[in-house]
């Protein structure tokens, strides 16, 4: 189960024994960016969940909107990096939670004139 803390970070499940890996997958991640809003997966908190077993990982992904012209796109070089990154088979499992500026890192919703 996920976690948010006070800085919106989302807690994965993984941080409680791989803490270090997921702390590089945090940092690669940061180059997927969402060509129309121009931010990365890690700000906009698009991923909600990592689960890390001995032969595969699972990300839990939200897109920003259902209709995202570029989600499958998002998805695979999501996917693609966090398989690098984790030298493991990773696998997406496309959540259906429903974004909004609260997920953002703190003081990115600001940038949007909506707080």
């Amino acid at each position: 189960m996920t976690q948010e803390t006070s800085s919106n970070r989302v807690i994965w499940e993984a941080e409680s024994v791989y803490p270090d890996l997921c702390e590089q997958l945090r940092e690669g991640l940061k180059d997927i960016v969402d060509p129309e809003i121009g931010l990365n997966v890690i700000q906009l908190g698009l991923i909600r969940d990592l689960k890390v077993e001995p032969d595969n990982a699972i990300m839990k992904m939200i897109l920003t909107t259902p209709f995202c012209p570029y989600g499958s796109e998002l998805l695979e070089m999501t996917r693609q990096k966090a398989e690098t990154i984790l030298s493991r088979p990773t696998s997406i499992d496309l959540g259906m939670e429903v974004w909004d500026f609260s997920m953002m890192e703190d003081g990115l919703g600001n940038d949007w004139g909506l707080y």
